[in-house]
């Protein structure tokens, strides 16, 4: 398996292929793929599924993937390193990187929302105009579009229900999710009492209304959506365990350790040390 870093926060590159020249590769970024035109197939984590014009696909850092050119495939690819986006500040949405984590469970096309199809072809075309000209300031313009992706890219998957969730699951219940997504790294705000409160639920209703709609407790949710992103921590970043503790707002290095632990079996450096000898 190839592993590929980046050190610039953002690079937009076109390709123009008649096979995938990498094959099962792993990135350390983020990595956005517009179908410009051709089709094929995406394997990504074990599934098969089409590609074709005008497909808007995320990559993760968690994901392993090869692509099977079909037809001559045009891509643009936007790779956006990982501090980029969990540093991203949005007037709406408080934690992107939860987000467009969630990718991780999607296979596809992201785009559920029609009319960011035209949108997103639109910033596509200019994106193309402006890596082609070479002009002054296009480094800031390339930002802004990329930036517009981002976004575009959090509101549609923010549509997809998370896995496990009923089919008839009312809108509390995704406001709810939303709320621990973008709280996660603020423990006060995850308790049971703060979230029942926020949504005017009795705190013995809670449990249930939850595991109800999600199949699983909102504790259980909770902590393997929090294990997640520290996984991505210790796998893709240079943090310091410290400074992991300070992030999720845990009490000390011992009390972050247990919990790693508990859920995983492993401890944060040993987690950390086997990445580090597959990769």
């Amino acid at each position: 398996m190839r592993k590929e870093n980046m050190h610039q926060s953002v690079e937009v590159i076109y390709k123009k292929v008649n096979e995938c020249p990498i094959g099962n590769s792993q990135f350390s970024f983020f990595q956005m793929v517009y179908v410009i035109s051709g089709n094929g197939f995406l394997h990504i984590n074990g599934n098969c599924i089409s590609y074709q014009a005008g497909n808007l696909m995320l990559l993760t850092p968690n994901d392993y993937h090869t692509f099977d050119i079909v037809t001559t495939t045009e891509f643009l690819l936007v790779k956006i390193n990982s501090e980029y986006v969990r540093d991203y500040k949005s007037k709406s949405i408080d934690h992107i990187e939860c987000i467009l984590h969630y990718a991780s469970h999607l296979s596809g096309c992201i785009l559920k929302r029609k009319e960011d199809e035209f949108l997103v072809k639109s910033i596509v075309e200019s994106l193309m105009q402006t890596i082609e000209s070479k002009d002054v300031y296009d480094e800031d313009l390339i930002i802004h579009y990329v930036n517009a992706l981002i976004v575009i890219a959090a509101r549609n998957i923010d549509k997809i229900k998370p896995v496990g969730i009923k089919e008839n699951a009312d809108k509390r219940i995704l406001d709810i999710i939303n709320y621990i997504q973008a709280n996660i790294f603020c423990p006060q705000k995850l308790k049971a009492s703060a979230i029942a409160e926020k949504f005017d639920i009795s705190d013995t209703y809670l449990g249930t209304y939850f595991k109800n709609h999600c199949g699983e407790t909102i504790q259980s949710f909770i902590s393997n959506y929090k294990i997640r992103l520290i996984e991505h921590r210790l796998s893709f970043s240079d943090m310091r365990i410290n400074e992991i503790v300070d992030e999720f707002g845990f009490s000390d290095e011992s009390h972050l350790n247990k919990f790693f632990k508990k859920h995983r079996n492993i401890s944060l450096t040993g987690y950390r040390k086997a990445k580090v000898m597959l990769d």
